[in-house]
């Protein structure tokens, strides 16, 4: 009897699994941060019983005693919402899905067992090292689960590009209006110089550069600093985006979304667009050298060398792989961000350049999957064009799910506090739902949306640092 009424609740239940499913996936990363949070406001020397607080059932005489009681009563919450997703998933899915979803509640009463070990002996290395494995594993559990999922129902590919065969040097170019004309007024030019530099990459990657100097110096950090640093990385931001133009000016025309750049349009031509490049790049150097430091510099060479010849050169007209690779660029500020303050690259650094470099193909595969027409008239080799948008969607999810756990490492190797794990999580959900909406509508918009939901994730997750390491500390 106790077997139908479970088989029939799971039966009511079956098509809210996948919500269930992301439910359980956010909730165990909410419990992790919160975890971190408590154990390094040492809000645990205020519980030092479990499972009670000091004897007591609702333990909030204090603060620190209110964080320890309430991270208690979120793992029950969670735990619960583990037990129910795994019977739900068990009977209405089959063992695949059961299966795994089984595993992330079989691993709970073992994260609980330390947890409470943490609680009564302390956090020492190995069991906080433990702690955070065993959450890593059971998140990573119900993320798979969630993508088998999403797979099962939503998994088939949608349209194909109908010039994916075709050689762009087959194709007609795009029309652009501007295309042809010789002569431009000052404010045409100028502004076409400006659109070269990519300003759009300009104030993500400059707030990089922003949370990496603020987790080196915190609230010590000199405001000198950040303006020549900021500077530096702009200009070599700038110097990268034009030379980019420059190279890809023969695929772009080819290409709804870039056919009217100045190259393409010869509203600049390409050698005064390189003049311009080699210009911001020289400018760039003498900033670093002059206000900031040599390693500065340095990296910010790196950064121009690798994003035009390592990707724009190599990676992205000849490897599927292009977006993932390429991705490294984006760890270049962090690195310049904790360099500058420090004059060397520090672990945290390391870990935030992760944080960029996971979120990349997260991030920029939902605008492939957009364009994907695009992508493949002029020739590029992107996932949704090799691989198909099944493909895509699902290294979309498993990146996604990489970022939030390279997001909690941050946290925990750099003492970042409630504001940075509240903000975290927040977005979290709205990026991860924005995923789910990919899978079911397999849209033009629904990759919009999880686009633009992911440069929310990331600017959120850096104001974050930012107002937790400048302002709060």
């Amino acid at each position: 009897m106790m077997t139908t009424a479970i088989r029939k609740l799971a039966t009511i239940l079956e098509d809210r699994l996948t919500m269930l499913l992301a439910a359980s996936a956010i909730g165990v990363y909410l419990l992790v941060l919160v975890g971190a949070t408590t154990s390094l406001l040492h809000a645990n020397d205020a519980c030092t019983t479990w499972p009670t607080c000091n004897g007591s059932l609702i333990a909030v005489s204090s603060p620190a005693m209110a964080i320890a009681w309430g991270h208690r009563v979120l793992a029950i919450v969670v735990g619960v919402l583990i037990a129910t997703t795994a019977v739900v998933a068990w009977y209405s899915s089959g063992p695949r899905i059961g299966g795994i979803v089984a595993v992330a509640a079989l691993l709970y009463p073992v994260q609980a067992a330390l947890g409470a070990l943490i609680a009564l002996e302390g956090a020492s290395r190995l069991l906080t090292a433990g702690h955070l494995t065993v959450a890593v594993s059971i998140f990573s559990a119900i993320l798979l689960g969630l993508l088998w999922r999403l797979e099962s129902r939503h998994g088939a590919p949608t349209r194909q590009p109908s010039t994916a065969n075709q050689s762009f040097e087959d194709l007609e170019p795009r029309s652009s209006e501007t295309a042809g004309q010789e002569s431009y007024g000052w404010g045409t030019i100028a502004m076409a110089y400006f659109r070269m530099t990519k300003p759009r990459l300009m104030w993500l990657l400059a707030l990089v550069a922003m949370a990496s100097m603020g987790l080196a110096a915190g609230p010590a950090l000199e405001a000198e600093t950040v303006v020549w640093t900021i500077t530096g990385g702009v200009l070599a931001v700038g110097s990268s985006g034009t030379f980019n133009q420059v190279l890809e000016r023969d695929r772009d025309q080819y290409m709804d979304r870039t056919s009217d750049r100045p190259v393409v349009t010869d509203v600049i031509p390409p050698r005064r667009a390189i003049a311009f490049g080699v210009a911001l790049a020289g400018l760039s150097v003498v900033v670093f050298l002059a206000f900031v430091n040599p390693l500065a510099a340095a990296l910010g060479v790196l950064a121009i060398l690798f994003y035009t010849v390592v990707y724009t050169m190599i990676l992205k007209p000849h490897t599927e792989h292009n977006t993932v690779l390429g991705g490294a660029v984006g760890a270049f500020p962090a690195l310049i961000g904790w360099a500058a303050v420090t004059n060397e690259v520090g672990m945290p650094a390391v870990v935030l350049g992760l944080v960029v470099f996971l979120w990349t193909p997260a991030h920029f595969y939902n605008l492939a999957l957009a364009y994907k027409d695009d992508y493949a008239r002029a020739g590029y080799p992107m996932l949704p064009v090799t691989a198909g948008e099944a493909v895509t969607r699902r290294h979309i999810l498993g990146y996604l799910g990489a970022t939030l756990v390279a997001s909690v490492v941050l946290g925990t190797a750099s003492e970042l506090g409630w504001v940075y794990a509240v903000g975290t999580v927040a977005v979290a959900v709205v990026f991860l739902l924005a995923v789910v909406g990919l899978f079911r509508e397999q849209t033009e918009n629904a990759a919009f949306r999880a686009f633009h939901a992911s440069n929310a994730y990331l600017g959120i997750v850096l104001l974050a640092i930012v107002f937790d390491t400048l302002l709060v500390a």
